[in-house]
């Protein structure tokens, strides 16, 4: 396995825990811009990541 890919899967790791945390942040009402977006940035940065990794397939 290349050090890259190793690298992406290290990062998707990373995101997965991010993106609980972000989650959990969420309140279950009025749910702030700010962290909608986060959390969509994240699952952007992690939906990338899992195209690379299925490229090198």
């Amino acid at each position: 396995m290349t050090a890259e890919k190793e690298n992406i899967k290290k990062r998707l790791l990373e995101l997965e825990a991010e993106i609980t945390e972000t989650k959990k942040r969420l309140p279950a009402h009025s749910v702030k811009p700010r962290v909608m977006m986060d959390l969509l940035e994240l699952e952007d940065e992690r939906d990338d990541l899992l195209a690379q990794l299925s490229e090198e397939v």
